[in-house]
Order: C-alpha cells, then sequence, then structure tokens
C-alpha cells in the first residue's frame, strides 16, 4: 500500500521502551496515550502503528488476539497490551479506568473492536442482534462514559467511533450490525452536548470497504473496493491517519468523517461483492 506519514499533531517525539515497559503499564511517562479497541488487527492495527509514530504511547486491546497484540506491541517504541472481554457489560469499562489510573495522560480512546456477523432484514437472528448491539454498541458507549469520567488529561479529550459508511449508505443485509453502528453513531451528538470541558471531543470516523470482509474471496474484495466515486481503493492507513487527525481536536465535537473514497454516495444492493453479484 502508498505510505501515508503522520505528522505529530501535539508535538510530542517518540521515548523508546524496555520490551518490558512495552507490556506492562509504564507510571510517569511524559508520551499522551491512546487506547485502540481491537488493535491487534486489521484497522486496528493501523491506527496503532499511526499513533506510536506521531510520538503516542499506545495501549493495544484486544479480545482473544493475545500473540497478534504481542507480536505489534514489540513493533511499537512505546506500547502495552490489555485484554477484555467487550460481549460483557464490565470488562471494557473497567479496562478504561485502569489505563486512566495508570496514565495521566491518557487523551484518546478509539473504539474499533466490532464484530461484522450476516443477517438479513428478512431474517434477524436473535443471537446475532444480541452480540452485534454489545460489543459495537453498548460497550463501546460505556467505555466513552468511563473515559470522561477517569481520564486525567488536562487538555483535550477525545473519543473516536469507528462506525461505517452504510449508516449514509444502508442496504438490507448485515442487519444487526448495521442497526450496531447507527445506535453507536446516535449517542455522538448526546455525548457530545454532555461535555464536561470544553476541550472535549467525540466523532465517528466511517471507512468504507478496506479490508476483506465476511467470506469474500481476494478477487471479489478487489472488486468491491473499487465501487466507489473514485474507483480507487482505500487503505487502512488512511483510516489511521483520519483518525490521528481526529485526535487533534481539529473539529468541532460531535462530527462525522467519512473516509471511504466515495463510497457511501453510490447506492449498492449488498454490502459486499459475492458470486460476481453487488
Amino acid at each position: 500500500p502508498p505510505s501515508y506519514p503522520c505528522a505529530p499533531f501535539n508535538g510530542a517525539t517518540v521515548s523508546p521502551l524496555s520490551p518490558r515497559a512495552q507490556t506492562c503499564g509504564f507510571h510517569g511517562m511524559t508520551l499522551p496515550v491512546v487506547l485502540v479497541t481491537g488493535g491487534a488487527k486489521r484497522i486496528g492495527s493501523a491506527i496503532c502503528r499511526a499513533f506510536a509514530r506521531a510520538g503516542w504511547h499506545v495501549v493495544i486491546h484486544y479480545g482473544h488476539s493475545r500473540d497478534d497484540a504481542e507480536r505489534l506491541a514489540a513493533e511499537l517504541p512505546s506500547a502495552e497490551i490489555h485484554a477484555a472481554d467487550l460481549a460483557t457489560w464490565d470488562q471494557g469499562p473497567a479496562m478504561v479506568e485502569t489505563v486512566a489510573h495508570q496514565h495521566r495522560d491518557f487523551r484518546v480512546l478509539v473504539n474499533n473492536a466490532s464484530i461484522f456477523e450476516n443477517d438479513a432484514v428478512t431474517g434477524l437472528d436473535p443471537a446475532t442482534f444480541d452480540a452485534a448491539m454489545q460489543i459495537n454498541a453498548g460497550s463501546p458507549a460505556r467505555m466513552t462514559q468511563a473515559f470522561f469520567t477517569h481520564s486525567r488529561a488536562r487538555d483535550l479529550r477525545c473519543a473516536i467511533q469507528i462506525l461505517d459508511q452504510k449508516l449514509d449508505n444502508p442496504n438490507p443485509d448485515f442487519f444487526s450490525y448495521t442497526m450496531s453502528k447507527h445506535a453507536l453513531a446516535s449517542t455522538i451528538p448526546m455525548t457530545a452536548m454532555a461535555a464536561t470541558q470544553p476541550a472535549d471531543r467525540v466523532y465517528g470516523l466511517c471507512p468504507g470497504a478496506i479490508l476483506a470482509s465476511h467470506d469474500q474471496t481476494a478477487d471479489e474484495a478487489d472488486r468491491s473496493h473499487l465501487l466507489n466515486l473514485l474507483a480507487r481503493r482505500t487503505w487502512p492507513e488512511e483510516i489511521a491517519d483520519s483518525a490521528l487527525f481526529l485526535a487533534s481536536g481539529a473539529l468541532a465535537s460531535g462530527e462525522l468523517l467519512f473516509v471511504d473514497s466515495g463510497q457511501h454516495l453510490l447506492a449498492h444492493a449488498l454490502q459486499s461483492v459475492a458470486g460476481g453479484e453487488q
């Protein structure tokens, strides 16, 4: 993929830490701190790398991907890992409170973790619905509440919700997933209005087709990634750089940012190309 260099918006410089500090809480550090849920793989790992290059200490959350989280932490100049099961009500907020206690300059929470299971508008699956609403909406909402309650960062505090271009470009598949993203999106203006500090920010970041999804083959993914106004692929690094931009607080709180090469402006009958159909 092409390179999208990230400049630090906060003037911080990278301060390499020992391997032990990369996987343990490191107290007294001067780097700004970001927590990225689902940070061990896919778009989450790109977001972690972008913040690390810009001089942040990165807290990598994982659910079941401990090996991936440890490998990524070892690659970054300043990182640690935390496990939490976001299918529960309490583990996500407890993790956020722990990070806030360990790190005084905990500035940014990126709620990236989600599940993406298919059910249809003609056949909602209750188990799929319950899981999607908990992991994709309930836990991120509660973690955002915990972040603004416990973060001790003096200036900017920013929560970024990773959403989906489907908010503006609906189709009748991935029914529960889509509802869960709408539910999380609805919290953004409410949270912005309830801010307790003038510099608090909450944003939504809406990617389009980035990586192979569900049961797509590589060829199907390649074709679906070009179905946008610019007929170009949107890279994970573009989502990561956009998250880093939002972390600067340059936009008014409550804004949504679409990074999808215009995919949300083109209606399609289905979410993904499969079997040659769209």
